[in-house]
């Protein structure tokens, strides 16, 4: 087990990495599909269920530019996995290189509790927390291109702008009064 380290790689010419973190894997390979679509520049997508990544093919591969944890708030094992997969990350990836996102956001079975506890782990880390909506291919397409402005950013492929900088623009931040009960 190795910690996934940020800088340990040169970077690519026009080239950026991104690994996409979901324990189910349902949105990932359509989120993946519409991240590759870019022509500007090559976009290498990397899929994973969690982290650590097998040891065997660590040399050859390149350096990871952005990692997203895909969280689904219908499923308590998702989030679990998402958060068990953090100690494997270098403390370099925190400085604007890690994101997550959330689906299933709207789902009215989704307890309040599972988005304040996801809301807590992104803000704790100083992270960006998107939302997709990853029923409709118009939701994947504009989840596709708010990654892709991270990912820029991220790859270093934006002149006068650095991920730490973005990071701090964009990170989730959560009210004081979250953890405060409730008198409803």
């Amino acid at each position: 087990m190795s910690l996934l380290k940020p800088f340990s790689k040169l970077p690519g010419l026009n080239t950026a990495n991104i690994l996409l973190v979901e324990g189910e894997e349902q949105f990932q390979q359509s989120l993946a599909d519409a991240l590759v679509e870019e022509t500007a520049f090559t976009v290498n997508v990397r899929l994973a269920k969690s982290l650590p990544l097998p040891l065997e093919n660590e040399e050859s591969r390149p350096r990871i530019d952005l990692v997203v944890f895909i969280i689904n708030l219908t499923s308590e094992l998702s989030f679990q996995s998402a958060e068990a997969s953090l100690k494997y990350l270098d403390p370099g990836y925190f400085l604007g290189k890690v994101c997550f996102m959330v689906t299933n956001a709207r789902n009215a079975s989704v307890p309040t509790e599972q988005l304040d506890a996801v809301r807590k782990l992104a803000a704790s880390l100083h992270c960006p927390l998107l939302f997709a909506e990853d029923q409709t291919p118009d939701g994947v397409t504009n989840a596709a291109e708010r990654l892709m402005t991270i990912l820029k950013v991220a790859a270093g492929l934006v002149p006068m702008a650095t991920s730490l900088y973005l990071s701090s623009l964009t990170r989730c931040t959560v009210p004081l009064d979250i953890d405060q009960p409730s008198f409803e």
